[in-house]
Parts: C-alpha cells; sequence; structure tokens
C-alpha cells in the first residue's frame, strides 16, 4: 500500500491521507492550489501521414440488473446485483428503504442529516446540483416522481399525463387537496406559471428539458394542458425531477429571482433558514395535504463535506443519514452497530467533461478554444484509451462501482450494444494518436475536480494512468460549489464531475449534449447529435428510441466531449433509531416520511 500526501483546496499545508493500491498507483499527485487559465498550448504541426490505430471497443463491464422487486421480508429492496471487482468479495444486492414493519414510530423530533457537499442555490428553476433535490424533496413536491422499482408514479398529479393521438398536446390532472406552505391555493395556473418561468428564465435549466413546448394552458382549477410542436415523449420522466417541482406563485411574484433564498412549495416540510457552508433546516408544514404521515419536528442538513467524518459522525450518533458513503468507508460501517446501510446502483455517471467550446457560458453559442484537447478528437480519443476504467473502480473503489462509458446505464430498458460499448484501454495506441495528432508528448493539461478525498484519489489514479499514454495531468482540487459554478462559466480545460442519473436516457443526454442546452457544460456542438436526439424524444417505442440513443453514444464516442469512467452506487447511512428513509436509482435520499423509531 502507497501513502501520498495530497494538498488540499484549501490550504497546501493540509494533507489528507490515501490508500490507493495497484500498479500504477504510487506516484505523487500535482496538484495546484490556484485555478490556472486554460491549457494555452496551441496545436503542433502534424507530422507526415502515419496509419492511425484502430479504434477497438469492448463491452462495458456488465451490470446485472432487474429494476423492479418485491419488497423482502425485512422491509427492504433486493433490485440489482453490481459486478465485482478488485477488492469486492462478493455481488452486492440493492437495498432501497429502511422499513417501518416491527417498529413504534416516536412523533417528533430533529432528524440530521450529514449532507456531503453544499448545494446550490434552492431553486427548481436554475439548481444543478444532487444536494440540492436531497433538501427540496422533502419541501418541493413533483407533479411526478419514480418508485423503489424505478417506475413513473404521480405525486402531485393524479395520473400519469394524457396524450392526444397526434402527441401535441399532453393532459395532467392535479390534486385538488394540496396547499402551498404559505397558503396560497395549488392549482393549474400554479403549474401553468411554474412551467412558464422554467421555459423564460434567462438562466433556466429546465429549458431544454421540457421540449419543444409552445403553450402552456391552465383548462381549469385542476387540469393542465401541455402542447407541443412536436411529440415529446420523455415528459413524465422530466417532470419527476426539478421541472416537475410547482412553486408558490405568490411567492414567485413577490421574490422573483431571488426564490432559491427562501422556496415555497409543497411538501411535508417547510423552509427555516439556512447557514451558508453550515446547514439547512426545514420544518414539518401542517398545511401540508398528507400530514399524518409526517413525523418529524425538522430536518437539519448538516454539511460536511469529508467522508470518513460523515461515517464518524453516523457512528457516534450525532448524525442520523449520512449521504454519498465512501466505499473506503463501507466494510467497517457494515460492521457497527446501530448503523444501517442503504445501497442501490445509479442511472448516472461520474466523466471527464473537456471543454471544447464553452466560451460564453453554458447555454451559449459555442465559441473557439485553440488547444489541441478542444479541436482534436484524436487527442480526446487518447484520453479516453489511456484510462482503465476496470482498474478504476477496482482499486479506487473496491469493486463497489462500475464501469462506464456511456450515460446509459444497463439498467435501462434503452441500453443497447451499441450504448454499452467502451474503447479499449491502449495506452499504447492513444500515445500514437497524441503523435498522430501533432501535439508535444506529454501533453499537459490541467483537470479541476472536487475537494473530497474519494475523489482526490480518483484524480491520482487518473493521473498515472494517462501518464502512460502520454498525457501529464495536473490536478486541481476545487470546493464543490464553486467546481459548479467553474462549470457553468467554461473555466477549465478538464473537468471531472458527475451526473445522478434519470430514468428516462432523455435527462442524461439532450441537456448535455444537444447544442447549447442548459447543461452542456463542453460547449459541445454536432448536428447529427442535435437530430437524433430530438427524433428519439419523438418516438414513444422504446426499441426504436434505444437505437437511436446507441448511435448518439456512437457518435460521442468519436468526438469525446464527455469521457465516461464508471456509475456509483448511492451509499447511504442511517442510525437504526430512525426508518422511513429511502434511496432510488435516481440517487436521490427520501426523508419526507422518515421517524425515529423504538423496537417494537
Amino acid at each position: 500500500m502507497a501513502t501520498h500526501c495530497i494538498p488540499t483546496v484549501n490550504s497546501v499545508g493540509d494533507c489528507i491521507q490515501s490508500d490507493l493500491v495497484g500498479p500504477g498507483l504510487d506516484t505523487i499527485v500535482r496538484v495546484s492550489s490556484f485555478a490556472s487559465p486554460r491549457d494555452p498550448a496551441a496545436p503542433a504541426a502534424a507530422p507526415g501521414p502515419r496509419p492511425r490505430p484502430a479504434r477497438r471497443l469492448r463491452a462495458a463491464a456488465p451490470t446485472a440488473v432487474v429494476l423492479a422487486a418485491t419488497l423482502a421480508a425485512g422491509g427492504c429492496q433486493a433490485v440489482q446485483t453490481t459486478s465485482t471487482g478488485e477488492g469486492s468479495a462478493a455481488p452486492t444486492a440493492d437495498v432501497t428503504d429502511v422499513s417501518f414493519d416491527g417498529k413504534t414510530i416516536v412523533e417528533g423530533g430533529d432528524l440530521v442529516m450529514a449532507l456531503s457537499a453544499e448545494p446550490d442555490r434552492l431553486d427548481p428553476t436554475t439548481s444543478s446540483s444532487l444536494y440540492t433535490r436531497y433538501v427540496m424533496q422533502t419541501m418541493c413536491e413533483k407533479l411526478y416522481d419514480i418508485d423503489a422499482e424505478g417506475a413513473i408514479v404521480p405525486m402531485l398529479a393524479t395520473e400519469l399525463p394524457e396524450v392526444s393521438d397526434d402527441g401535441l398536446s399532453v393532459t395532467i390532472p392535479l390534486r385538488d387537496d394540496a396547499v402551498f406552505a404559505d397558503g396560497t391555493p395549488f392549482d393549474a395556473e400554479a403549474v401553468r406559471t411554474t412551467l412558464e418561468r422554467h421555459l423564460t428564465l434567462e438562466d433556466s435549466s429546465r429549458r431544454s428539458e421540457l421540449g419543444p413546448i409552445t403553450g402552456v394552458t391552465a383548462v381549469d382549477d385542476h387540469t393542465v394542458r401541455v402542447d407541443y410542436e412536436t411529440p415529446f415523449a420523455p415528459l413524465a420522466a422530466v417532470l419527476a425531477d426539478r421541472a416537475g417541482m410547482i412553486m408558490s406563485p405568490t411567492a414567485l411574484a413577490e421574490q422573483g429571482d431571488a426564490f432559491g433564498d427562501h422556496p415555497v412549495c409543497v411538501g411535508p416540510f417547510k423552509f427555516v433558514e439556512r447557514v451558508p457552508q453550515t446547514s439547512i433546516t426545514v420544518e414539518r408544514d401542517p398545511l401540508y395535504y398528507a400530514a399524518d404521515d409526517v413525523h418529524l419536528d425538522t430536518i437539519t442538513y448538516r454539511i460536511i463535506t469529508d467522508s470518513s467524518i460523515r461515517a464518524a459522525n453516523l457512528r457516534s450518533g450525532d448524525v442520523h443519514v449520512a449521504d454519498s458513503l465512501s466505499p473506503q468507508d463501507f466494510g467497517e460501517l457494515e460492521q457497527t452497530d446501530g448503523v444501517g446501510l442503504l445501497q442501490v446502483a445509479s442511472l448516472g455517471y461520474q466523466a471527464m467533461t473537456i471543454n471544447v467550446g464553452n466560451t460564453d457560458g453554458v447555454g451559449s453559442p459555442p465559441g473557439s478554444i485553440d488547444t489541441p484537447l478542444a479541436t482534436d478528437p484524436r487527442v480526446r480519443e487518447a484520453l479516453s484509451m489511456a484510462v482503465d476504467r476496470d482498474q478504476l473502480v477496482g482499486s479506487v473503489f473496491h469493486g463497489l462501482y462500475d464501469p462506464a462509458c456511456s450515460p446509459i446505464s444497463p439498467a435501462s430498458p434503452f441500453s443497447t450494444d451499441a450504448s454499452e460499448a467502451c474503447s479499449e484501454h491502449d495506452p499504447e495506441a492513444a500515445k500514437a494518436l497524441l503523435e498522430e495528432a501533432g501535439v508535444e508528448v506529454p501533453y499537459q493539461v490541467e483537470m479541476k475536480v472536487s475537494n473530497n478525498p474519494d475523489t482526490l484519489r480518483l484524480a491520482q489514479a487518473i493521473q498515472a494512468q494517462v501518464a502512460e499514454a502520454g498525457f501529464e495531468l495536473t490536478i486541481t482540487p476545487v470546493e464543490y460549489s464553486t467546481l459548479l459554478a467553474t462549470q457553468d462559466a467554461g473555466d477549465f480545460a478538464l473537468l471531472q464531475l458527475g451526473w445522478s442519473g434519470r430514468i428516462d436516457p432523455h435527462g442524461n443526454m439532450y441537456n448535455f449534449l444537444s447544442t447549447e442546452a442548459g447543461n452542456n457544460y463542453s460547449g459541445y456542438s454536432n448536428p447529427d447529435v442535435d437530430s437524433l436526439l430530438t427524433e428519439a424524444a419523438q418516438t414513444t417505442d422504446t426499441a426504436e428510441r434505444a437505437e437511436l440513443y446507441g448511435q448518439v453514444v456512437t457518435q460521442v464516442q468519436e468526438d469525446n466531449p464527455i469521457v465516461y469512467l464508471y456509475r456509483t452506487r448511492s451509499l447511504t447511512g442511517y442510525t437504526t433509531d430512525v426508518a422511513g428513509v429511502s434511496t432510488y436509482a435516481d440517487g436521490v435520499v427520501r426523508l419526507g416520511t422518515a421517524a425515529f423509531v423504538e423496537e417494537g
């Protein structure tokens, strides 16, 4: 085992210990403690023609997945088995919720959840952080949600959408018993107001998610109709996430762009206060339509970015729930009395995003970045081929995660051979591509990453792997919320972040890969990809959509604006004096009906 001292972003004198094992990992990480400008290198003069290494594909490591399962006797659900890797002794089954069976609910109390990163603004229209979704889940219910099996179910809607024969009008029936936390009635006009805001707010991240909407109409008090220019199949799935969180029109009128400072929605809890970098507190909302199902008085989300400290607080009982536990701590926590663990395979991915054209901020027309990494797909393909994904998940994450080369999970009914294909790890072929591209080797590039131990271990492993292929990677750790802003602004050459995943591939692809879309952080633009993604959203046939998404993946793997790395498992810990906690494949920890309990 090699031990390394990794300077943190806060102080180059502070260190964390890394216990990476495996070949090629005993390298000191080179870390800059400040944000540096984009790679200024220009392409070198190309040498004479030479044969290009063949692009070799392999199937991504399979994940044996079943999205549907029945409740086990203990109240937990086993819906997936993940592949094993180095350091993993056996396949691991999904456990999605903590049952109340055999337990007595204790009414009241303050539950404390350790949150692994600072959420961005609590605004459904602009938010892009998974951790914001954790908090908003208890305050801002959506028109739809997903259940433990991954099925879309009504929430503030009463039925799944009714689609007209031509696919251009979608009618959604709404609850008639809901009230916003400020007393404003929940109705079709409130839904219309929220959707219009998603479509028109200048910095909206939801606009491109919602498809080619031509109008939103409140048909009556409890029916809303959404009209489309062309059919849009993913609407229900889109409304099962932030786009479906309905905001109080009264609060929107009073607060405007400051809504995220004091959000008001329909939910079991309502916002109380936020202490930046420290905590967010919500309290039970007596106006909630299902108030009898809410048991806690308050929930405090405490920001604890270090996974080992989250685990220690869980063991001591100072927190009752902790998200995103590290695989480094998982084995010990499994053996800890008074601690239980939820784990579920992710529909999302972790990746490296390459800035190929984000010069004026996300959603803007792509610009020109004059570096080999940005302009030459051979350099980006070399980077993808330089990464050994199997070795990454085995050594860094003890085999609890799965390699990934696309945004479509093998769990998805839209998965195909094309979407599971993966560039072969081949350092020599990668180096040959760099030579063909005419760049000076070692090719220097800076990668910005989140400043937490697991990510730094990952970055160090990537750094060692790609060095063998001719890349000299410098790692710049950045605080998570700052990294989100950096990503939006395009202030990076290479950046490591992930996406928690959506049940429909549209939610994992369109916003990231279509030209000028709300999460297209790379500034990528390919008319063929735009056309394929649009066509896939217009058909309801699963096989047709799957084939189209496979074509998208094939093209994206040639262009490589995003280099997909692996899929996590959502590892959530809880103390055994609480129940009603759930984590599903969308990665969100659900606490709305959680409670303290005693053994019956």
